[in-house]
């Protein structure tokens, strides 16, 4: 007799169907970090579990945990994901831009920002409060270098007699400390002023007042 034998057929996807499926995973990477922010965002990364950031993204905790290794790892990529976009606007400082310009336009960026993304603002200040555990060695290297060389762009500025001698770190500092304000302390601001950055007159009239603010404390005084 005859050995049937049966050919199976291996089936190889096709490029179309692996675009969808990478599409498919990326889109679902992006609910479930966007799920894990809205939970650290207010609860903090030990007040919110596994099992909540699955919930509210609609996927399982097997799932989840597929495409994040543990609650951390997922905690240090929204927060590496909030960096990139936080630090992304500090890098274009350059030494041939105009200071005030470019000083004028980083505040409305970062003003921007924090309209934009309060949730991440918040988080980022959370883990900085708590002396950045899990955070503290991203912040040392990449944030320190990238602060350093702008540091370095600002100097040149004061030695060129383009902006009033001002420490360029505190100057940064006072920015950063300034515009995000807006989204850390979102309610306080609500609670004074009934207005948040949401309403784009007020959103103008703090831009203008930032900006006046700390502009004219770098434009070179005459001599």
């Amino acid at each position: 007799m005859r050995n049937k034998t049966s050919n199976k057929s291996t089936r190889v996807s096709s490029p179309t169907t692996q675009s969808k499926r990478t599409e498919a995973k990326r889109n679902k990477r992006k609910v479930i970090l966007q799920a894990a922010l809205d939970l650290f965002s207010s609860n903090g990364v030990h007040g919110t579990s596994v099992e909540q950031i699955a919930e509210l993204a609609e996927v399982s905790k097997t799932n989840l945990l597929y495409y994040f290794a543990s609650k951390e790892q997922l905690y240090l990529d929204v927060i590496q994901q909030l960096l990139d976009v936080w630090l992304k606007p500090l890098q274009g400082f350059s030494p041939e831009q105009d200071p005030i310009e470019a000083i004028s336009s980083y505040i409305e960026v970062k003003l921007t920002l924090s309209r934009d993304n309060p949730k991440e603002s918040r988080l980022f200040c959370m883990e900085v409060v708590q002396g950045a555990p899990l955070l503290f060695n991203q912040l040392e290297s990449p944030l320190r270098a990238i602060v350093q060389a702008k540091v370095e762009v600002i100097s040149g500025w004061i030695e060129a007699g383009k902006l009033a001698p001002v420490d360029p770190y505190h100057l940064i500092f006072s920015i950063w400390a300034t515009t995000q304000h807006y989204a850390d302390f979102r309610v306080q601001v609500e609670a004074v002023t009934g207005q948040s950055l949401d309403d784009p007159e007020f959103f103008a009239a703090t831009l203008h007042n930032i900006q006046s603010i700390i502009l004219n404390g770098v434009r070179p005084q005459p001599s």
